[in-house]
């Protein structure tokens, strides 16, 4: 559907996008070199942090397709063009891994028409990507829980990790419990689960004096863990 992209930005996503590209054969254009005349990209994809992509799409000439791989910001910042999608990777990404990253991660793709929903479908899955539709004003909401359960659970780890280390416990002992908690499906298990509710207060008296700062965290999770 599309044979020449320009990825603009190489930041986490758009290095592993652009590197993805390369491995599916396509004429990915780099941002680094003059453009290829002969070659003009068929579509402009913004790999850019997110208050760069209105201006960088203002200043990209009409013509092409046009894309960007924000989770929160509109189709609206792609503004003059209208021949537009966005594609949100729902993954978490870093520089020292390269395009596997992509591989069977889920992707938002928001569109304003048949057209446009089949390329950003089209682009997902050349990714390596499962596409699904996402409605352009629930965007936010969207990425508000992206952001619950990526970063949150970073701060879940070092919540927990701190407190493993006040009591003399090897914070690492947590990965295992962490990871089976997921390949487990998030069953819930533990004092919450039995209805035990005289061991959460004894964790809360604990945590009062041995981890204050965490006693507002600890009670909060409790009661929205509560079933």
């Amino acid at each position: 559907m599309f044979q020449h992209i320009k990825v603009v930005g190489r930041g986490r996503v758009g290095a592993a996008v652009h590197g993805r590209l390369l491995e599916r054969g396509l004429a990915a254009q780099d941002l680094f070199h003059p453009p290829d005349l002969h070659n003009p990209p068929d579509l402009v994809l913004l790999c850019v942090p997110d208050p760069e992509i209105a201006r960088v799409a203002s200043q990209t000439s009409l013509g092409p397709w046009i894309a960007h791989v924000s989770g929160a910001t509109p189709l609206s910042a792609l503004a003059p063009h209208t021949r537009r999608f966005t594609i949100h990777p729902l993954q978490t990404f870093t520089t020292r891994r390269g395009p596997e990253q992509l591989d069977g991660a889920w992707a938002a793709v928001s569109a304003e028409s048949a057209q446009a929903r089949d390329r950003g479908f089209w682009l997902a899955e050349t990714l390596g990507l499962r596409p699904f539709e996402l409605a352009d004003e629930s965007r936010v909401l969207y990425h508000a829980g992206a952001a619950v359960a990526s970063n949150y659970l970073v701060t879940l780890h070092r919540a927990a990790a701190h407190l493993l280390a006040r009591a003399g416990a090897p914070p690492e002992a947590l990965l295992p419990l962490m990871q089976r908690t997921i390949d487990n499906g998030f069953e819930l298990t533990g004092p919450i689960a039995r209805g035990d509710w005289s061991a959460v207060e004894r964790h809360v008296a604990a945590i009062a004096a041995g981890a204050p700062e965490l006693e507002a965290l600890y009670v909060a999770l409790a009661r929205a863990t509560k079933p």
